[in-house]
């Protein structure tokens, strides 16, 4: 007679890195001194720079992510360049 075989374990789920928080400035170039924070009673995402108190703020869903609100004031960043550059 045989064994039974053994039911073998699924393996370990992979957990995901955390996201960052704080980021580069867009204007003074100082590192890790942008912090983003999200308020879900308002819907308000504010990306706020600690030396320069340079600011951006956009609305945010149940979805966002701070690296979300900076990408965003990144690309404003950017297309305000480019129509500045253009006239």
């Amino acid at each position: 007679m045989g064994k039974r075989k053994s039911k073998a374990k699924p393996p370990p789920k992979k957990r995901l890195g955390k996201l960052d928080t704080v980021f580069s400035c867009p204007f003074c170039n100082h590192g890790s001194s942008v912090e983003c924070k999200i308020d879900m009673k308002n819907l308000i995402g504010e990306a706020v720079c600690g030396i320069c108190q340079e600011s951006y703020s956009t609305t945010v869903n149940a979805l966002t992510e701070p690296i979300d609100i900076y990408s965003e004031w990144i690309d404003e960043c950017e297309r305000v360049n480019t129509l500045d550059d253009e006239a």
